[in-house]
């Protein structure tokens, strides 16, 4: 390990997975496109508490995803899950102390709460009552629990194979319709779940494929991930359900629970097209380390979906 181990600003940006932000950001994304939906059909127009509570929601997630970046590379140095062969993560190959980890963790998670509440209290002021705000702090603040014990401190969830449910409820369900909600105006819409389960679908994909890529380390190390407790061949069919689940979820509600309400329909149905050459790559593909490109594609392409649903409301 490095005399004080520090890191450089350089280790410190690789230890924050700047490429899985765009993933991040689709929670903010679909959930402001599904307000401003509600407020289109209320005859209200998308005033500044619209874009703040975008913006304030869209920083929050980008900064709870850095606090799940950071919890996971010290958690998994912590338990043994990686190694000093890991030169990709920051803890585990020396270049950052643990102690200098555990420091920026707390920092983050701070900086995630400052975001949630200043967000819930420009939102919510005026317009909902002080138990639903302070409903939403409480979930904020189970938010920076969950990015934490994915895989740090004592009993991570993350070990025992509840990764993917946890990524499913908090950047599906609770920050997309959580994000409609608020930017909203306080109204709710139960067929909201559905792309708010496509938006969580593919970050289940996202972490299935970095758990297919880690598979033969996680089950030396003992780390029971969904892709450990199936194996790799059931696990590339599982990514494949989940994939095609996501997408079938948006599907209904686009043209079924509400349809003729987006514009731009035509280009998201081409846009799923590119998740079938995914889907079948993965597939076909049986060694987890040439699967590792394929993050970056599920994470940008579910981005550029939920910026067209965005856009479909607020051009």
């Amino acid at each position: 390990m490095a005399a004080g181990a520090g890191g450089s600003v350089r280790d410190w940006v690789q230890a924050a997975r700047l490429r899985t932000l765009p993933l991040a950001a689709a929670t903010a994304m679909v959930g402001a496109a599904l307000a401003a939906r509600a407020l289109h059909k209320a005859g209200e127009l998308l005033d500044d508490r619209f874009w703040g509570t975008f913006v304030g929601v869209l920083l929050t997630v980008w900064v709870l995803q850095v606090l799940s970046n950071f919890a996971n590379d010290y958690g998994d140095a912590e338990h043994g899950a990686d190694g000093a062969q890991r030169t990709d993560r920051a803890v585990a190959s020396g270049r950052i102390a643990p102690a200098a980890m555990k420091r920026a963790i707390v920092l983050t998670a701070v900086k995630a709460l400052m975001l949630g509440v200043a967000t819930v209290v420009w939102a919510a002021w005026g317009t909902m009552s002080l138990v639903v705000a302070l409903g939403f702090v409480a979930a904020g603040l189970v938010s920076i629990g969950a990015a934490y014990r994915y895989t740090a401190g004592r009993s991570p969830y993350g070990y025992r194979g509840f990764g993917d449910v946890a990524v499913l409820a908090f950047f599906g369900w609770i920050g997309v319709v959580g994000t409609a909600v608020l930017a909203s105006g306080g109204r709710f819409e139960a067929a909201w779940f559905l792309p708010a389960t496509f938006v969580g679908a593919m970050g289940m994909a996202v972490l299935n494929l970095n758990n297919m890529r880690d598979l033969e380390g996680d089950t030396q190390a003992g780390k029971r991930t969904v892709a450990v407790r199936l194996g790799p061949e059931r696990a590339r069919r599982y990514h494949a359900a989940v994939v095609v689940g996501g997408w079938a979820a948006l599907a209904l509600y686009l043209w079924g629970a509400d349809a003729g309400g987006w514009r731009g329909g035509m280009w998201i149905a081409l846009l799923s097209l590119v998740w079938v050459k995914h889907v079948v790559f993965v597939v076909r593909t049986p060694d987890g380390a040439a699967l590792d490109g394929e993050l970056k594609k599920v994470a940008l392409g579910t981005a550029v979906v939920a910026l067209f649903l965005l856009l479909a409301q607020t051009r």
